[in-house]
């Protein structure tokens, strides 16, 4: 009976060693997926919304999601199961890299809103300049025809 009981500890032992590498595997291909730091550093676009468009799209974090979701699947099944004797590392990774995640899906989305108003903005811009000139002219054409008048 001890034997059985010393082959089940020993199954259970291997299980968790493998249940925490998974973690560790998922944890690392969550990491190598986001985006690295000299594509949102480094962009290059002739104008801001080319900028904005490219610096949103480095923004993305691909698969990074899913295999942090993995990684919690696999670290969530080893704690309730107890099967690791020390966990705290893979729970600070975790965090870590949910925190990184949720920065730069906020910086994708801010980045996004950006780039959709600089248009707008820019119309509007145009639009003042163009009003501004208009009003120009018309003042400069009040005034000569004053000076018309009075010659």
């Amino acid at each position: 009976m001890s034997q059985a009981t010393f082959d089940s500890d020993d199954l259970f032992g291997e299980a968790a060693s493998e249940v925490r590498g998974d973690v560790e595997e998922n944890l690392d291909a969550a990491r190598e997926a986001l985006p690295a730091p000299e594509v949102i550093w480094t962009v290059e676009a002739e104008n801001t919304l080319g900028v904005l468009n490219t610096l949103n799209q480095a923004l993305d974090v691909g698969d990074a999601e899913a295999h942090l979701r993995d990684a919690k699947k696999w670290y969530t099944m080893g704690e309730r199961a107890e099967a690791f004797e020390d966990a705290e590392d893979l729970e600070v990774e975790i965090e870590s890299i949910e925190e990184t995640i949720e920065d730069v899906q906020s910086a994708g989305e801010k980045a996004g809103n950006l780039a959709s108003t600089i248009p707008d903005l820019r119309s509007a811009l145009d639009e003042a300049q163009d009003a501004g000139s208009e009003y120009d002219e018309e003042t400069e054409d009040e005034t000569d025809e004053g000076e018309a008048d009075e010659g």
